[in-house]
């Protein structure tokens, strides 16, 4: 139970540890086609770096800081030629993704793995688990029947329910609730405070009383998902929510009962997804965003922030507003209301005109 790994690509974190210039072109699968004496020591922004750090531009909005930078190499997009005199520039198809694998390098993840189960955690007798292949922490309640795969971390104060699958790799960091029968694929990410498979919000009123509506079903959450912290993903009423591959969610979002995400979406902090809604494939719902219930929203969609849905979105698009309609529609009616002092400005002096006319 001594050995460590980590959860980057290198093992060790020696600060002094320097890159090439060979050496970066592999680390990002980039040729070389000419070799340069330099050497860098770390990573920084366009703003902080010296000359022995790397910076990227992944933002026209920061080309102001590329005149500027004291970096001594800065990742641009390719076709990008301007020149600077104090940095070198190297062209890449995504000076984010790539400036990712160079942070990666001079900075290992801070979680570390390492195997073996805390003698302050509570694991019920017949919880599938490889002590070998897993790291569970302090205070971590694991209940009969769950079962745990290999690579995986639970972190301190976790509760895992009756019945709960937990595939490879997943990372659930402290205080995270799994409650019984939810299911999680392979190398999904939970954030502090999130809870999966708490009852879904359904009463009935009878009698003047609001009757709870039993809640019997589950929570399935595909490969390579990451929820965000304290957001909460509600067991459904029957059969089960779902989350599909790659989605990421942000801190402090809502989702419902019996919803269905699809592949590959972003949903951002504060918004909410009401019950038995579907999301198509790669949609984005940006910030405070709200969808009504029992909806159906179409792929490649996005929702911009504080946008309201009520009804089906069936084509793909940008939606703004309050409700929500096309971006283009939305910004017409915008321009008419920002147009409306001056129109009724000048109604009321066709209107004084007319009345000394009259007179």
């Amino acid at each position: 139970m001594s050995s460590t790994k980590f959860l980057s690509n290198r093992s060790s974190s020696n600060p002094q540890v320097t890159l090439s210039w060979q050496q970066l072109h592999s680390l990002i699968d980039l040729p070389c086609a000419q070799d340069r004496d330099v050497e860098f020591t770390g990573v920084s922004s366009l703003e902080a770096a010296t000359e022995s750090q790397i910076s990227f531009l992944g933002n026209s909005r920061y080309q102001s800081q590329l005149k500027s930078t004291n970096a001594g190499l800065v990742l641009v997009p390719v076709g990008h030629c301007e020149a600077n005199a104090n940095s070198l520039l190297l062209e890449v198809e995504n000076p984010s993704a790539a400036f990712a694998q160079i942070v990666d390098f001079f900075q290992p993840a801070l979680n570390s793995f390492t195997p073996g189960i805390s003698p302050a955690a509570h694991l019920a007798e017949d919880v599938s688990v490889d002590p070998q292949e897993v790291s569970i922490g302090p205070g971590a309640v694991i209940e009969a029947g769950a079962s745990i795969g290999r690579g995986s971390v639970i972190g301190a104060g976790c509760v895992i329910g009756r019945m709960v699958h937990i595939g490879e790799d997943c990372y659930l960091h402290a205080n995270v609730t799994i409650r019984e029968r939810c299911v999680l694929g392979n190398r999904v990410i939970l954030q502090p405070g999130v809870v999966i498979g708490s009852d879904g919000y359904g009463y009935e009123l009878i009698d003047g009383h609001h009757q709870k509506v039993p809640q019997v079903g589950t929570v399935e959450i595909a490969d390579d998902v990451e929820i965000g912290a304290n957001t909460t993903v509600d067991r459904a009423r029957f059969g089960c929510t779902s989350i599909g591959q790659g989605t990421k969610i942000d801190n402090l979002v809502q989702i419902a009962h019996n919803v269905s995400i699809g592949k590959h979406c972003l949903i951002v902090s504060q918004a909410g997804i009401a019950g038995s809604t579907k999301i198509g494939d790669y949609v984005t719902i940006a910030a405070q965003a709200g969808v009504a219930g029992h909806l159906e929203i179409s792929d490649h969609v996005v929702i911009g922030a504080r946008g309201g849905v009520f009804k089906n979105l069936t084509k793909a698009g940008a939606y703004i507003g309050l409700p929500a309609r096309p971006i283009a529609e939305e910004q017409r009616k915008m321009a008419l209301v920002s147009r409306l002092p001056k129109i009724v400005s000048e109604m009321r002096e066709m209107k004084k005109k007319l009345e000394e006319t009259s007179s």
